[in-house]
């Protein structure tokens, strides 16, 4: 397990103050007071610490009231118990039995922590008065009274000489109840533990297999989303959450009542979310989103319970901005990877992409195929990051008005996002409201119908024609869009074969269908204003495959190729897909400058056909050919009519061979025109420079583990820079 700064800050903390010591190595852990040495590799043994810590520093325990490995003699077996703490310095009245257990622990196993920690309150002492079970990211507290085995719910575990404990724990800024009670802020956890902590919920709501994923999927969002807004809601120094576990006091110790009363406290708990969803839901442009609000909270008092302990503690709305996403998208890749069989984009190669494009709060901005809103979430940060930059905002400081209108407006008004998955359209909203919003112009739909059939369909009149200054997209590989099932393919220039201009007997027709990483190029050129940017990640094989020039022509007539810098193979193997891939960055041409190169492209094919030796050579060809196997035809007629088959033989040889030799001769003078043609497209026109480079280290391996090489970020600087030359008109970059 590795140790979150949570954790490292209270260790720390404790080798200070003489409490543990740590090796070198960090393989082993000393309890100095016990004189007790422990190996510190075992996942029990970071949490065992971490609680060690806390209930002498946190709690204020005496240091000699607190006894790790304690034999405990349970029915016919001694069992070792984590941590005793006693009422006196003899350690003869044990008062809280604390149970650790391991980060990745699942809801049974928790349970079943419980139940141990139970046996062990039983058989010591009748002092036992408080039980804690914690997983670190997880925590129980109960009160304890053996003689009517009562199992009450409780918020926390009394601070030293604490008497009375307060119904809740934690509270804005933490403070100090009237009996002397410390609340507890919220704290930011840094990504790998949000990450375990959104994973644990997640798989606690369907483990139990009242919920399949999908389904907890949606509910663990709508708590994320009351979870945000609660942090968001004005509340004074020492006020409660109420996203947090507040105990119902029993009217009695009667055991009745107190099982009453832990009902009473999910049912309230489930209640106070119900209102905070209701309430955020229907403030701003959310109220009419209908799409993402689409249905209350349907999760049962328990399973809602069960979520907020996993949750209560953390800060969101202040944890890391870059943590929290990639915590969330860590998440959110690994469970649509596993039930929807989605890849998302990794996240240095979002970076990177967004970085090197010169993204500004006046930018339009669309992902055509959005998936969970990485490049929007990405633009929305850089945004975000220019605003602070200029309003000279610092970590902790309050926005100005001016700095949050700056980066909210571009969230609101500029940010686009289409997706096809109706799920996976729902969670990039709830993704980028987690981020602080940006969530209202994300619509659920095909990404390749028309902009008008778009607009007709969701009701935003801004998915606009040539109308946005940068489109960023990663968009599907590997699937075809048939001629038969869509009827928009026929749309599209790239769906449709054109006339071979080698071949005068080509005629323009549909082709049967079409890959959809193609139609997206097309479909960005639809969007994009004259000027506008365009990066995409696409496969190889349109840069390398001789069947594929036809679309490569189609780019260079569209589009100025700025960039293309090449993945290696590992890119996105981590996201279960091994195509070797490219992201290009392309600006679309004028409409004159478009025609322009289509009229250079045809005079030059035209004039080649017509006038040149080679030209006039391949006409001869295909006649003689035409005429030669003709004449080979009639003979076949005549000798199928006498059923000569020895002599049928021998002309289907020689139509075979007559052919080939023709075919090879035809080839290559079309391979010499064409070569021709692309010396003369490329002399004819203006000449300019196009970056390239080859990105072999980009952070991480084929498995997703972080390398600590990543050589886009410097890759993307020199690109910015680049394009910033571009847009200044200086051609002279190199």
């Amino acid at each position: 397990m590795k140790i979150t700064n949570t954790m490292k800050e209270i260790i720390l903390e404790g080798e200070k103050s003489n409490l543990i010591k740590i090796s070198e190595d960090l393989s082993t852990i000393t309890y100095i007071n016990q004189n007790v040495t422990r190996n510190f590799n075992n996942p029990e043994e970071k949490i065992q610490a971490e609680t060690f810590c806390q209930l002498v520093l946190r709690y204020n325990y005496p240091v000699e009231q607190v006894k790790l490995y304690v034999k405990v003699t349970v029915g016919s077996d001694t069992k070792e118990a984590d941590i005793i703490v006693y009422n006196d310095n003899e350690c003869k009245k044990p008062h809280i039995i604390v149970e650790c257990k391991k980060v990745s622990i699942n809801e049974q196993e928790f349970k079943q922590a419980v139940r141990q920690a139970y046996a062990y309150a039983f058989a010591t002492a009748g002092t036992v008065k408080y039980i804690w079970v914690t997983s670190g990211i997880k925590n129980e507290y109960y009160e304890f009274d053996k003689e009517i085995n009562s199992r009450e719910s409780v918020t926390d575990i009394p601070q030293y000489k604490i008497k009375k404990l307060a119904s809740y724990k934690y509270a804005k800024n933490g403070g100090v109840t009237e009996d002397g009670q410390k609340l507890s802020p919220l704290t930011k956890v840094e990504e790998s533990e949000l990450t375990n902590r959104f994973k644990q919920a997640h798989q606690a709501l369907w483990g139990g297999g009242e919920l399949n994923p999908s389904e907890a999927f949606d509910e663990l969002d709508k708590l994320i989303f009351c979870k945000i807004y609660d942090e968001k809601k004005k509340r004074k120094n020492g006020e409660p959450y109420d996203f947090q576990i507040i105990k119902v006091e029993p009217k009695s110790k009667d055991k009745n009542d107190i099982e009453k009363a832990n009902r009473e406290t999910s049912e309230n708990l489930l209640k106070r979310l119900v209102e905070l969803y209701n309430e955020g839901k229907n403030i701003g442009e959310r109220k009419n989103d209908t799409e993402i609000f689409r249905e209350g909270i349907k999760l049962n008092a328990a399973k809602a319970r069960t979520v907020v302990s996993y949750l209560e503690s953390v800060d969101l709305l202040h944890t890391d901005l870059d943590s929290k996403g990639r915590a969330f998208e860590t998440f959110m890749g690994s469970f649509f990877r596993g039930d929807f069989g989605q890849y998302f984009t990794p996240r240095n190669i979002v970076s990177f992409i967004v970085d090197s494009l010169p993204i500004d709060e006046n930018d339009r901005v669309l992902d055509t195929s959005c998936g969970s809103g990485g490049f929007l979430l990405h633009a929305l940060d850089k945004v975000r990051r220019a605003a602070r930059e200029f309003y000279e905002w610092e970590e902790g400081e309050e926005e100005t008005v001016e700095c949050h209108n700056q980066w909210h407006d571009f969230a609101k008004y500029n940010l686009y996002g289409i997706e096809i998955n109706e799920q996976i359209s729902r969670t990039a909203k709830m993704n980028m409201i987690i981020h602080d919003d940006g969530h209202t112009n994300v619509v659920t739909s095909d990404g390749l119908i028309s902009p008008c059939d778009l607009r007709e369909k969701t009701g935003n009149r801004e998915f606009k024609e040539n109308s946005f200054d940068y489109i960023i997209t990663n968009p599907p590989f590997g699937s075809t869009i048939k001629q038969t099932e869509k009827a928009y393919l026929h749309q599209y220039k790239l769906a449709t074969k054109d006339v071979d201009w080698l071949n005068p007997n080509s005629k323009a027709s549909d082709r049967p269908s079409q890959s959809t990483e193609v139609l997206f190029i097309e479909q960005a050129e639809r969007y994009l204003r004259e000027g506008g940017y365009l990066a995409i990640v696409i496969p190889d094989g349109i840069l390398t495959n001789s069947s594929m020039q036809y679309i490569r022509d189609y780019i260079s007539d569209t589009f100025r190729i700025v960039a293309i810098i090449s993945m290696p193979q590992i890119a996105f193997s981590a996201n279960g897909a091994g195509v070797k891939s490219s992201v290009m960055f392309l600006k679309k041409y004028s409409s004159n400058e478009k025609q322009l190169r289509i009229d250079v492209r045809n005079n030059i094919q035209n004039n080649l056909i017509s006038n040149s030796d080679e030209g006039k050579h391949l006409f001869k060809l295909l006649k003689e050919k035409k005429e030669s196997i003709s004449q080979i035809n009639k003979q076949l007629k005549q000798e199928k009519s006498s059923n000569d088959g020895e002599e049928i033989e021998l002309l289907e040889n020689r139509k075979q061979e007559v052919a080939e030799m023709y075919d090879e001769q035809i080839e290559d003078i079309r391979e010499y025109l064409t070569d021709t043609y692309l010396e003369k497209y490329k002399n004819e026109l203006k000449n300019y420079p196009i970056f390239m480079a080859i990105a072999e280290d980009i952070g991480y391996d084929a498995t997703g583990k972080e390398t600590g090489k990543n050589e886009l970020p410097k890759i993307s600087k020199e690109l910015a820079r680049f394009i910033q030359a571009i847009e200044a008109g200086d051609e002279h970059f190199f």
